[in-house]
């Protein structure tokens, strides 16, 4: 594992440019002063946000102070105003990693914070199979080092490069990358840029080094680093950071552990499924159209609607066209969705990374059903390519049973055997806009067939809402459906030149 800050300021090409000039002390003098003014500024920039709500000055006069102040001063400055519950002002330092070499367990485990931003290197397009993985230590129930820790990690590493070689020959068999992952360990080696904010940042340390998933010794590991970096980079948050308690057991878990019995109650439902949504909703898409451009209350802007409805019966299809494939889409947020999605691990991130929806993914610890699982069409068409699919899957589950069961191994080293196949049951609240916005991605034949079955299961349930919002559900879907256009350029799927000429065309078969 390797985590770097990369920031605005390209330390190695001052380096290459100062090279020719500067012996090598002077040099590495003038390096670490260029780092230090940087990480200056940025707090500067912070205690100027938080003295500018309770200062007398404007914004200029506020920031000289702060200017005319030590990193000391102003870390601690920024120190007392977060005490406070002030966070916000940790919002303006932005920090850019960039992350090498975790699993996808660390992955899946950060791309969940909804105030950070990720790019991830895509295993639809790359072949993984000389990306490397992660071998963990073993431990016993009570995280002791088991004696025969090595042998164990000998037996492990020889099952995953398995795995691996599986992976291969899937791929030589002529199965796509993006099919052939789901077979891949989640001790599988990513590389990620992630983008954060302070605020954020220190809630992702405390999060991996102070609450249960640090008992995952990787997942520690990672917090560990990045407390380091903001040790220097952002030095304002460590206090906070110190003075949390370290809270290995979830009390929300030890409750429902008691209360609740062991019985595994897990079923991956097929399809998704809407749990809750608005009332009413075209009517409160359009009149909060009519009540924002006219300032009006909403019986006002419903009497406006149905008056004008009445006379001109296309009125509010065309006033809906307008606002979600014309206009900025807001009004689309006065309404809510609810739902539960089947999804494998292979394609969450799919969905993870649209960060204006709020979403629950089940724990790794210790809700994973390695039984439950997503089998690519491809696959499951050919009968002697689905049989060794389920075969890999089945293993799998003999596997961690012998680990855990011969070796006594705890839940938080047996993570690994999650497989990007192994499918959870994930719950997400979005707003109309947001719905949009995924549908018009995820609905294009170019998705990856889950996320389209996804798609497809989560527009149908708008659709039977019957009255409520079969407006609103004909908006909703790719752009060649709703728009008339197709943003895919050579690689168009055909769909719209089809529609153009009047042809009945066949969504293309994964």
């Amino acid at each position: 594992m390797e985590i770097k800050l990369i920031g605005a300021l390209d330390y190695k090409k001052v380096e290459d440019l100062l090279k020719t000039k500067l012996d090598k002390e002077e040099k590495d003098n003038v390096i670490n002063e260029l780092k230090n003014i940087e990480i200056e500024r940025r707090s500067e920039i912070i205690s100027a946000a938080g003295r500018l709500s309770r200062f007398t000055g404007d914004v200029f006069e506020i920031f000289d102070l702060s200017e005319g102040k030590t990193l000391e001063q102003n870390s601690k400055f920024i120190e007392r105003v977060c005490s406070m519950g002030h966070n916000s002002i940790t919002d303006h330092d932005y920090l850019v990693f960039a992350i090498k070499n975790v699993s996808a367990v660390v992955e899946q485990t950060i791309i969940e914070e909804r105030f950070s931003s990720f790019t991830i290197k895509s295993r639809r397009e790359v072949d993984f199979s000389k990306a490397g993985y992660y071998i963990p230590d073993f431990h016993d129930e009570n995280g002791k080092l088991i004696d025969n820790n090595e042998e164990v990690k000998e037996e492990f590493k020889r099952y995953i490069q398995s795995l691996f070689d599986k992976y291969s020959n899937f791929l030589e068999k002529g199965i796509s990358k993006e099919d052939a992952r789901f077979i891949f360990p989640y001790n599988f080696y990513s590389n990620i840029i992630m983008g954060v904010d302070a605020h954020t940042l220190k809630n992702m340390i405390i999060k991996y080094t102070k609450k249960k998933y640090s008992k995952i010794t990787e997942l520690r590991e990672f917090g560990q680093k990045l407390y380091e970096i903001a040790k220097i980079n952002c030095p304002y948050i460590i206090e906070e950071i110190d003075n949390k308690k370290l809270e290995l057991e979830d009390p929300v878990d030890e409750y429902l552990n008691k209360k609740i019995s062991k019985t595994n109650y897990r079923v991956i439902k097929p399809s998704a499924r809407l749990l809750n949504a608005s009332s009413n909703i075209d009517d409160t898409i359009l009149t909060s159209a009519i009540m924002r451009r006219y300032g009006v209350d909403r019986v006002t802007a419903t009497n406006i609607l149905n008056n004008v409805s009445t006379s001109y019966h296309e009125f509010k299809n065309e006033l809906m066209r307008k606002i979600a494939l014309e206009g900025d889409k807001e009004e689309l947020s006065q309404v809510n969705f609810q739902f539960q999605i089947p999804l494998s691990f292979a394609v969450l991130t799919h969905l993870t990374r649209h960060r204006t929806h709020n979403i629950l993914i089940p724990d790794f610890l210790p809700n994973i059903d390695l039984s439950q699982y997503k089998m690519p069409p491809k696959i499951e068409h050919d009968s002697e390519l689905k049989y060794e699919f389920d075969s890999i899957f089945s293993n799998n589950q003999i596997m961690h049973d012998h680990f855990k069961n011969d070796y006594g191994i705890r839940d938080e080293d047996l993570v690994y055997f999650t497989l990007a196949g192994n499918s959870v049951n994930i719950v997400t609240s979005m707003n109309g806009k947001t719905l949009a916005h995924i549908l018009s991605l995820r609905e294009c034949n170019k998705a990856q067939w889950e996320t389209q079955k996804m798609a497809y299961g989560m527009h149908s349930e708008i659709t039977n809402l019957l009255d409520d919002a079969q407006i609103y559900s004909s908006v909703l879907g790719a752009s060649c459906m709703t728009m008339g256009i197709c943003k895919e350029g050579r690689e168009s799927c055909g769909k719209l030149e089809a529609i153009k000429k009047g042809k009945n065309f066949q969504y293309i078969k994964k």
